[in-house]
């Protein structure tokens, strides 16, 4: 059985609420998350949102991007932003950049595993930067 995210499209268990994504099925038949119509379309929404933690909120490091993301009222964020920086080699207080295709897709990828607990399809991953990238 796969996890809810692969299920939905969504590997990065994206909130429902506020303006739909890109490739975003609507209505959702997720009360919770949202759903997306192909997986390259859910990991595009995580670059849009992580573009925005930088951005709109100033957020520059992966600990900052992790602590938002996954806030500690709901995950075990140390625990979480240990893996994303093992598996990405993005040490925590680094400075992400968001326009380091290598870098962003490395960590969206273990975001990824974190959410769903089985390493990422590197392809979708590929296929969803190349659509945020192109808007």
């Amino acid at each position: 059985m796969s996890s809810r995210g692969l299920r939905n499209n969504n590997p990065g268990n994206i909130r429902s609420g506020g303006a739909p994504f890109a490739g975003e099925v609507r209505p959702s038949t997720d009360n919770a998350f949202r759903q997306f119509t192909a997986p390259e379309w859910g990991y595009r929404a995580m670059f849009v949102v992580l573009a925005g933690y930088r951005n709109i909120h100033g957020l520059r490091t992966l600990e900052q991007f992790i602590a938002r993301w996954a806030p500690a009222a709901e995950n075990d964020t140390g625990a979480y932003l240990r893996t994303v920086s093992r598996r990405s080699g993005v040490a925590p207080e680094a400075v992400v950049d968001i326009a380091d295709s290598a870098e962003m897709q490395a960590i969206v990828a273990a975001m990824s595993f974190v959410e769903n607990g089985v390493p990422a399809v590197e392809a979708d991953v590929r296929r969803g930067w190349e659509l945020y990238v192109r808007g």
